[in-house]
């Protein structure tokens, strides 16, 4: 953390040494090219964002970005690959255990997935982004698989709860490393990575399909754990793929730590090491220099340089400063807090459609006569192989000038919310899976815009604070929906309906956002 004397410039002034710097790194950034406008966060930090912004520009679209941009794309596939599991395992557990609650499975997922966002999503403007960005897959795959074993229905949701540690703190920490090393040209990619959301959705269901769709116990028969194996081969082979991902994190990669986070902290000097290597893996060359980033510098700005201020600087960062910073101005306070909004109401209203859901589908098969395990896991691949295309348009209509983040995400979360009205009006086979499909296509495209746009919300020292404030908001009220699965008549179709309300509600207030991303670049 950088330190101002008393009688230090700050405000504009501070940033009438801008174009010293500017000087040294020519690009297509202007002042107005930033996602938050001038005045918003502390002024020397945004000088020296923008002079790394241009730095960055200049290096471009290179083969360490796109290598980034695979190893990223494994978090985005875990964040939804294992809530899929528990959803996809959540009835052969049930009738092997028969327990009294079974809602009560999703429930530990969803604190785990609280306590994850938590503590990656904070801890990673603590600790930085490479230390979490390599473990969060590590505790996924680890308990993913040790999870097979679970002798009880309490031990499987012992696990849940503790790989759904590592998969929380995978979007919070993924989309902040892979945002700060990418040119503002190519910020798109970030809904595109959504891309591996999707394709995780139908690996699951893929594997699922047959190992669940043959080994599990039917309902309302005698189910002993020999008849019942498909749920565990299932699990460790998610946690197999999740341990390889892992490995190629960790054995195939190198990660540098993010230039904008390591300037944050006043390491100027290893900022500007690791934009020479980045240039360096791309073939290319910089001319940036520490002295540019010291040019933005108020006459008297000092940084602590001593072990003992080491320590305060990082008691200090356990403090609430950053999410204070974020709250700061009128239109920061408001940006937060409707985003923080947007995910809280969107946190309840997907798990709730969920819960609830099974029994309108189960009835609905009942009545139309496909109600069994091997169609309901012919139809589940369906569904998740429409929303594949969802996250490459989401990417493309981001990038619209009449639409941008804000249009593309509106217009899909509210078809989110009517399409799944819809679903509950089929009178048959077809029509119930093809409402699904538009539900599940649009929703992708929502995830994917929702998940690309947060972060770029947010200043860099406090993108994993924001990312973190978001993600728990949605983990919290994603919480209350097995709470109201648990208490609730799950024979109505009511909640199904407060969920599309929720999605439509949302689809409005995105609307509301002071800021619009598109075509700027994130400080």
């Amino acid at each position: 953390m950088e330190n101002r004397k008393p009688n230090s410039k700050t405000g504009p002034a501070a940033l009438e040494t801008v174009p010293k710097s500017e000087h040294r790194t020519t690009g297509n950034l202007g002042d107005n090219d930033a996602i938050i406008p001038r005045g918003q966060i502390d002024p020397v930090f945004e000088a020296k964002a923008r002079v790394l912004n241009r730095a960055i520009q200049d290096i471009g679209m290179g083969w360490y970005q796109w290598q980034l941009f695979v190893v990223v794309g494994f978090g985005w596939a875990s964040d939804n690959l294992w809530p899929i599991v528990t959803s996809l395992i959540f009835t052969p557990i049930a009738n092997e255990f028969h327990p009294s609650r079974p809602p009560l499975l999703s429930l530990s997922q969803n604190i785990g997935l609280l306590a994850g966002a938590i503590f990656w999503g904070f801890g990673c403007d603590i600790f930085g982004r490479k230390l979490a960005f390599t473990l969060t897959l590590g505790v996924t795959a680890v308990f993913g698989m040790a999870a097979a074993g679970a002798p009880n229905f309490a031990g499987i949701g012992v696990f849940a709860a503790l790989w759904s540690f590592g998969v929380g703190g995978n979007l919070p920490v993924d989309s902040a490393i892979f945002l700060e090393f990418l040119p503002a040209s190519h910020q798109f990619l970030l809904t595109i990575l959504s891309i591996d959301w999707a394709l995780a959705q139908l690996i699951a269901t893929l594997i699922a399909w047959p190992l669940l769709g043959n080994l599990t116990c039917q309902q309302d028969t005698a189910c002993r754990k020999s008849d019942n194996m498909g749920w565990r081969y299932f699990v460790i082979t998610m946690g197999g793929l999740t341990l390889i991902m892992f490995l190629i994190r960790f054995l195939c990669f190198t990660i540098f730590e993010s230039p904008k986070y390591l300037m944050g902290k006043g390491n100027d000097e290893e900022a500007v090491r690791m934009v020479h290597e980045v240039a360096r893996r791309n073939g290319k060359t910089s001319s940036m220099t520490v002295a540019d980033l010291k040019a933005c510098e108020p006459e008297g700005y000092v940084h602590r340089a001593n072990v003992a201020d080491a320590v305060k600087r990082h008691l200090e960062d356990v403090k609430f400063d950053r999410v204070r910073t974020l709250f700061s101005t009128r239109r920061l306070a408001l940006s937060t807090g409707m985003i923080m909004a947007v995910w809280a109401f969107i946190g309840l209203g997907y798990p709730l459609y969920n819960a609830f859901i099974p029994y309108i589908q189960a009835t609905k098969g009942a009545e139309f006569g496909d109600g069994s395990t091997y169609l309901t896991y012919r139809n589940s691949l369906i569904i998740a192989v429409i929303g594949v295309p969802g996250a490459l348009l989401g990417g493309y209509l981001v990038e619209l000038p009449r639409l941008g983040r804000k249009g593309t995400l509106s217009i899909s979360t509210i078809l989110t919310g009517v399409f799944l009205y819809c679903s509950t009006t089929a009178l048959n086979s077809p029509a119930l899976l093809g409402w699904q499909c538009a539900f599940n296509f649009c929703s992708n495209i929502m995830y994917a815009v929702l998940y690309s746009f947060t972060p770029e919300l947010f200043p860099t020292p406090e993108r994993g604070t924001g990312n973190a404030l978001t993600a728990t908001c949605n983990r919290i009220f994603g919480i209350m929906a097995p709470i109201i699965a648990m208490f609730a008549d799950l024979r109505t179709s009511a909640p199904v309906y407060t969920s599309g309300a929720l999605f439509i509600f949302s689809g409005l207030l995105v609307l509301a956002l002071p800021f619009e991303s598109r075509g700027k670049a994130a400080l």
